[in-house]
């Protein structure tokens, strides 16, 4: 039903898991674990499938937390849990209190969980290209550091999402990357297609956390497009003409 990173489950008094989509009560195109709320789905297939996360991992369903995502480089420090409904609008959270469950919710972008043991301190961050872009890894690690974590200390994992093979962009996307830095030309490769290119959205992220200091990174291989039972995606659904699509969700918890 999930996996988990060995570098984040050798850290003590966390919990984590990065959740894929079997093992939950929907059905359809959001078969079966679907976690977002604003999916389309029933609310209560979805309520269903949060209790299931949140006992995975060791809390209660209104522990475990989710923002309203908008692919923005905002963080939100929490310190009490939230209503799902009263969710601010954000795309990483950073707390210190234990059982608050952060939760990510993906359907092709990253899922990037952190976590410093040491000074007990989490984060959670939803990384599509232009949250990454725009820098709300960086400032997941600064909203982390004003709670007492440290780089040195802080070890972060990219969980299941789009691969390079299957992620298709074509010329302004690139040439928006170059602009932003010459050497960003690593991270894409030249498409099937002319003037198209395939963008590697897991190595991008992967340095921009080592250039801000974390050194303690994992990548899971997991391609959310092409692993279809395994993973909701909004590039497969896009492709297929599908009208809706699922959303799994990746969670991390202090205990």
């Amino acid at each position: 039903m999930f996996v988990t990173c060995p570098l984040l489950a050798q850290q003590p008094g966390i919990r984590h898991g990065f959740f894929g989509r079997r093992g939950g009560v929907s059905g359809g195109h959001y078969a079966s674990l679907n976690c977002g709320y604003g999916s389309g789905d029933d609310l209560q297939h979805v309520a269903s499938n949060r209790v299931i996360v949140a006992e995975a991992i060791g809390i209660t369903s209104p522990s475990l937390c989710t923002a309203y995502q908008i692919h923005s480089p905002t963080v939100v420090t929490l310190t009490e849990p939230w209503n799902w409904r009263d969710a601010p609008e954000a795309d990483a959270m950073a707390t210190n209190i234990p059982g608050i469950g952060l939760g990510i919710l993906t359907a092709d972008c990253l899922p990037v969980l952190f976590a410093d043991s040491k000074h007990r301190v989490i984060g959670a961050a939803h990384a599509g290209w232009k949250g990454a872009f725009s820098g709300v890894i960086e400032a997941t690690l600064a909203a982390m550091e004003k709670l007492g974590a440290t780089l040195a200390t802080t070890v972060a994992t990219i969980g299941p999402a789009i691969a390079q093979g299957s992620y298709e962009v074509g010329d302004e996307f690139h040439e928006r990357f170059i602009k932003q830095e010459a050497g960003n030309t690593v991270y894409f490769i030249r498409g099937a297609r002319p003037g198209h290119f395939l963008f590697d959205l897991k190595a991008y992220a992967k340095d921009r956390l080592r250039d801000a200091g974390v050194s303690q990174i994992n990548v899971l291989a997991d391609d959310t497009c092409l692993q279809e039972n395994d993973f909701f995606s909004f590039r497969r659904a896009t492709l297929r003409g599908e009208p809706v699509y699922g959303r799994q969700i990746s969670a991390i918890v202090m205990e």
